[in-house]
């Protein structure tokens, strides 16, 4: 397979490669992730192959609008909410009670889900378009530094994957805060 790279003129064909269960990466604020339906565990599975990432490692769910939250989440505190508004868009990731759709290997089986809403154009216009929320860990092989390029991602996973939208350096460069709301004290 040869992995095309470009940006934001990709963005159709990247979200049609998505809705048919292929993994693309994306930017995001912090690194580039590799993303997949968070709803299609064939889908899925193909984040954990091309990154040889540990199955008992779960998944962030990426989410373009505050209407996909309760596609992924249930139970869900209105602390959450009030982060959300502050912080969202942004580099802040909750955890919240999974909702039964979401499959196994998204949440490593887990009861909880990992959800996010990246603050960058390309990512946000990648989710909306897909018309479903997107897991994805950072878009490297296990292990390794997670990238900060597009060309990064493109040395790890030429091959693996179908497409890198690629829209430069990513603003933070390091991975989002996590903020466990599933129970108290929230930690």
């Amino acid at each position: 397979m040869k992995t095309k790279i470009g940006g934001k003129e990709l963005i159709e064909e990247a979200a049609k490669l998505i809705k048919e269960g292929e993994v693309v990466a994306f930017p995001t604020e912090t690194v580039y992730g590799l993303g997949a339906d968070a709803f299609n565990k064939d889908a899925v599975e193909k984040i954990f192959k091309a990154k040889g990432r540990p199955a008992d490692n779960p998944l962030i769910v990426h989410l373009s609008s505050k209407d996909q939250l309760n596609k992924v989440a249930i139970d869900i505190p209105k602390e959450a909410y009030i982060l959300i508004d502050a912080f969202s868009p942004g580099p802040l990731t909750l955890i919240l009670n999974r909702h039964p759709d979401i499959p196994n290997i998204t949440t490593s089986g887990l009861n909880t889900v990992g959800i996010r809403f990246p603050n960058n154009k390309l990512a946000q216009m990648l989710i909306s378009k897909s018309d479903t929320p997107i897991a994805a860990p950072s878009a490297n092989i296990s292990g390794r530094l997670s990238p900060t390029t597009g060309q990064a991602v493109y040395e790890d996973m030429n091959g693996k994957i179908p497409m890198i939208l690629d829209d430069g350096k990513c603003q933070v460069g390091i991975e989002s805060t996590v903020l466990d709301l599933t129970k108290k004290p929230y930690t």
